[in-house]
């Protein structure tokens, strides 16, 4: 039976513009019947994979995901001496193996070195790809067929575990992933508002033009965020093929998820925060979201405070209908100074 940890966050976010739509105005959702502010899932997890918290953390078990995967292979090969017509041809073989590549469109472009769809590569295949390439420049020789079996299936790499990989054209190379989030929303209802801004050119002088040297318009919205992870830790030890990486995963992630934020507009609006509240929940029972909790929109000026309430009768109300939800919890409350991240951490890390 898998064992599940589950987190709950709130965040409240000042005016801002963490994710943006094709129009560049905040994302946003309707829930309960009003509109809510979201962050997508997609957003988070790339803020989380790419922070210095996952650097840091675990900086030699993060893969890369990326179209252009022939494109350094090919000047690995160039920098070692190849010529052009063999480190084009060897690349071609390599990157292949990782995806179907597109087609040379324009003369001399390297568009035919691009693997058609973004493919998440395990430090241990991109390991794998220099060593087969530092042999063929030594050897001087294209590679053999059994050599291009790149692919692994022990990745060990800590963003594929938790977010999973999706390879088309070798489907045994797929990672189920460990771990599921939802798209953040607001507990509160939104209205997207506009910025209107004008930039001023130094050097005008104003004898002949007083106005501005730009003038444009950026929507904005702010709001409390409901934010749920749940991750499967037995999967992810299976995924990894270590307990031990397995906790350093998942602390590393809830670290990340507890401070780090999309990085939309951050020059403008400095949209940093951190979790006024923390909820982490392990157990082997069904998991379960706890967003109803905001079906009704929170409209009471102390926000966070009514949210963190709510939240907490949900689970209460839910535990009396159906029986525990989980074994066990533990809180972090901003407000009331109770609990700490480290606490936190030592609880979803045992």
């Amino acid at each position: 039976m898998s064992e599940f940890i589950q987190l709950h966050l709130l965040t409240n976010y000042a005016p801002s513009n963490l994710n943006r739509d094709d129009l560049g105005r905040p994302k946003t959702a309707k829930m309960g019947g009003v509109d809510r502010l979201r962050i997508s899932s997609q957003s988070l997890k790339r803020a989380w994979r790419t922070s210095e918290i996952f650097e840091e953390s675990l900086g030699d078990r993060i893969g890369v995901r990326t179209k252009k995967f022939g494109i350094e292979v090919y000047n690995h090969f160039i920098d070692a001496g190849v010529s052009d017509s063999k480190a084009k041809k060897w690349s071609q073989e390599i990157a292949s193996q990782f995806g179907k590549l597109k087609k040379d469109e324009k003369e001399k472009s390297f568009s035919d070195l691009e693997i058609e769809q973004l493919v998440h590569i395990a430090p241990k295949e991109r390991a794998a790809v220099i060593a087969l390439a530092d042999m063929l420049v030594s050897e001087d020789r294209a590679p053999e067929k059994e050599e291009l079996e790149l692919l692994r299936k022990d990745i060990e790499a800590v963003d594929i575990a938790l977010f999973g990989r999706m390879l088309a054209s070798s489907p045994k190379y797929n990672v189920e992933a460990a771990a599921q989030v939802a798209h953040a929303i607001t507990v509160n209802r939104i209205t997207v508002e506009d910025d209107y801004f004008t930039a001023v050119d130094d050097l005008n002088n104003n004898e002949e033009d007083a106005g501005s040297a730009h003038i444009g318009e950026s929507g904005f919205g702010s709001g409390v965020f409901y934010t749920y992870i749940c991750i499967n830790k037995t999967l992810l030890i299976e995924n990894l093929g270590s307990e031990d990486l397995a906790s350093k995963s998942v602390k590393a992630l809830t670290i990340a998820a507890a401070t780090v934020a999309p990085s939309g507009k951050q020059n403008s609006y400095a949209s940093r925060a951190r979790a006024l509240y923390i909820m982490a929940e392990k157990g082997s029972q069904q998991p379960r979201q706890l967003s109803s909790a905001f079906l009704k929109p929170v409209d009471n000026t102390d926000m966070a405070n009514a949210a963190i309430e709510r939240i907490e009768i949900l689970r209460t109300n839910m535990d009396k209908v159906y029986g525990s939800c989980a074994d066990d919890f533990k809180v972090l409350n901003v407000d009331k100074a109770e609990g700490s991240l480290a606490e936190i951490l030592e609880f979803v890390g045992a």
